[in-house]
């Protein structure tokens, strides 16, 4: 699922796991060289962290900071100088990691600091030169940066979205003054902290709050926006499932006549009261990215329309002297990139040149515009982060984010074009084994993304390659509801569920008659969203799969509003799913069809079911029940369980751990007719 994060949480991304952290091997996150190609891709090496995320080049052009793991599964700030090419790193303590690197100026920096790769536990500056000496600013509030005012960039502007002191909700945006060193980190995480423990932590967030702007009244506040200059603009506001947009006007809120059921916020836009938005559906087009007077809700100039997508999955690129927009990079079938700019234009083509075969991207300059920061990348290459110098004509390697990945051992990620049963043409992506023909069919996983409003991308997906390197194909349709597809379908497909089975169905039946991959072997595999999609496949096409693998999916409706019911009052997910899909007493019909789990007699394949005890998403307790229907029905299934794992699966030996299970469950159920499984599956492990 794609949700409004519960408060204190960190995001997610899709997945997994329930046992003790201890039951995986630590993997070797030393060898930094591709394994010799005789040997298979050890799974770890799909799955590990990058050695460098995030980076970011300071307005100077003189400094990179960026997330690195240094041979150990934990994320730790790296502030690496151009010229010198000296670096000057810091990392937590234990199992905790750094993560959103942001510049205040030249010399300073914030970022946050996580704990057991679930928890939000602090927000931090930091100086060039001395990043051991970095000292916190907010502690327990699930802090997180909103915008750094062009005028006072050392006086950020912070959201306190909890109050985990005091079990208090929303507090609002804070200016935070990062001059102060004064406070000390307070673990809480620990056993034995003490009630002088968390005074300590409070007065120390007290120390460092200045102005503070109150809460729009009502509702659920689940974004602040700020204008260009970086001054708190607009808030994003659901109130029972209608969201709404407020602006801030002489210290107060204003509501705004935006109906944000159909315009999507994108950012800020040039003049004050400004916002770039996803413009409402016009009958046979797509829709456009264009300008928004938020005080009279008039749309005003288009800034670009598609012929074929909807703009989405996209961002801005604001010139760092002037502060305009002069581009955005979105999503069509693949990649792509608009400048507004001839001189933006007239790069983007040089780079292009300089680096053949590979998609370039532009991630940031210097305010001169003489130092670029570029990422490069493709279907079988992860990504490369390098820099240019324009005015000395010289350049580097910043680093190769997954040089244990030798690109030429991949596979290439092709484009496959289905018709829905009621007309609609849709993109999928296919990425076949090495060694695939017509006359050597390879099983196939289908891959349906999570979300739904979500979708999948061009580029290179570890766990596609993965995959691929067991000798499977693999199809990741974009179903409707996807984002960049939405004009193609009436609008309240978009929380149509079975429809989006029957296109999963359909792109797995069209590829299968083509004869590229065999018939008669293939499984579907999904998480959160997806995991629902892959069990509802299972259930509503007994004969098209052999097996499903399902991780942290949603199996029943009616259970995921009950649980949601709970957190009302500081998340967004109740109102929007009553409202959406309706009430599960008055709908029982509804609610019966589109709920797999209530339906697993209908079974007639082995089930894989995992997910995370630690899950605030989607319960655990949807995975316990779908196993516990399993087996009074008798259905073959294997179960794997974790402690200390969320909605997104981040330690690496659990992923290790999780993926192998995978490979031997796959091996089993996807073996050619008659043959016997190539590695022996493990026995069920877990308490559902």
């Amino acid at each position: 699922m794609i949700w409004r994060n519960r408060n204190f949480l960190l995001p997610a991304a899709w997945a997994l796991l329930i046992l003790p952290a201890s039951a995986a091997e630590k993997p070797d996150l030393g060898r930094v060289t591709p394994v010799p190609a005789s040997e298979p891709v050890p799974i770890e090496d799909f799955f590990r962290p990058r050695l460098l995320q995030e980076p970011r080049l300071n307005l100077a052009g003189t400094h990179v900071a960026a997330i690195v793991t240094v041979a150990e599964d934990r994320h730790q700030l790296l502030v690496y100088e151009l010229k010198t090419r000296k670096g000057e790193l810091v990392g937590g303590v234990g199992d905790r990691d750094i993560w959103q690197v942001n510049w205040l100026d030249d010399r300073r920096l914030v970022f946050q600091l996580s704990g057991l790769k679930l928890w939000g536990l602090a927000l931090f500056a930091a100086n060039v030169g001395s990043l051991k000496e970095a000292y916190p600013l907010m502690q327990y509030l699930g802090s997180s940066l909103v915008a750094v005012p062009e005028q006072t960039r050392l006086h950020p502007l912070v959201w306190n979205r909890y109050d985990a002191l005091r079990s208090e909700h929303d507090l609002g945006v804070v200016t935070v003054n990062t001059d102060r060193h004064s406070g000390q980190f307070v673990d809480l995480l620990r056993a034995g902290f003490s009630s002088a423990d968390v005074a300590e932590a409070d007065r120390s967030n007290a120390e460092h709050m200045e102005a503070h702007w109150p809460v729009p009244d009502a509702g659920i506040v689940w974004h602040y926006q700020a204008d260009r200059e970086g001054n708190l603009a607009f808030a994003l506001v659901d109130r029972d499932g209608r969201p709404s947009l407020s602006r801030l006007e002489n210290g107060h809120w204003q509501d705004c006549p935006v109906n944000l059921d159909e315009i999507d916020v994108v950012g800020s836009g040039e003049t004050p009261g400004q916002l770039i938005v996803t413009g409402p559906r016009q009958d046979g087009k797509p829709r456009a990215l264009q300008n928004l007077d938020a005080a009279t809700g008039r749309l005003g100039e288009v800034l670009l329309q598609d012929e074929a997508y909807d703009f989405s999955d996209g961002w801005l690129y604001r010139d760092p002297a002037t502060l305009n927009v002069v581009g955005v990079v979105y999503q069509r079938n693949g990649p792509q990139v608009t400048w507004f700019s001839e001189d933006y234009r007239r790069l983007q083509k040089s780079l292009n040149a300089l680096f053949p075969g590979l998609i370039v991207r532009i991630i940031g300059s210097d305010k001169a515009k003489k130092t670029f920061l570029l990422a490069t990348f493709s279907d079988r290459q992860p990504v490369i982060y390098s820099w240019i110098d324009l005015e000395n004509h010289t350049g580097g390697l910043i680093k190769n984010s997954s040089p244990w990945i030798d690109a030429k051992r991949m596979q290439p990620m092709t484009i496959l074009e289905f018709t829905t049963r009621d007309g609609h043409r849709l993109d999928a992506y296919v990425t076949f084994p090495a060694g695939a023909s017509k006359q050597n069919p390879p099983p196939l996983v289908v891959l349906p993304h999570g979300g739904p409003w979500a979708r999948d991308t061009w580029g290179f997906d570890p766990e596609v390659q993965f995959l691929a390197s067991r000798g499977y194909a693999v199809l990741q349709p974009n179903y409707r509801g996807s984002l960049g597809y939405g004009w193609r379908f009436p609008k309240e497909d978009e929380w149509d569920f079975i429809k989006m089975h029957d296109d999963v169905t359909d792109a797995t039946r069209t590829l299968t008659a083509s004869g590229l991959v065999d018939a008669r072997r293939v499984a579907i595999m999904g998480g959160s969203f997806g995991g629902y999609l892959a069990l509802s496949g299972v259930v509503r096409e007994p004969t098209l799969y052999r097996c499903a693998i399902s991780i942290a999916g949603v199996f029943d409706w009616e259970q995921q509003i009950r649980a949601d019911k709970y957190y009302q009052y500081d998340d967004t997910r109740y109102g929007y799913l009553l409202r959406h899909l309706g009430d599960p007493i008055k709908d029982k019909e509804k609610f019966e069809a589109i709920s797999p789990g209530r339906h697993v007699e209908q079974i007639r394949v082995p089930v894989f079911v995992a997910g995370g005890k630690e899950d605030q998403t989607v319960e655990i307790t949807q995975s316990k029940r779908l196993v516990s229907a399993l087996e009074r029905n008798h259905v073959p299934h294997e179960v794997f369980f974790l402690h200390d794992e969320g909605h997104g699966m981040r330690h690496i030996a659990n992923q290790t751990e999780l993926y192998s299970r995978i490979e031997a469950f796959l091996a089993k159920n996807l073996a050619p007719v008659g043959a016997a499984a190539a590695v022996p599956a493990p026995a069920s492990t877990g308490t559902p």
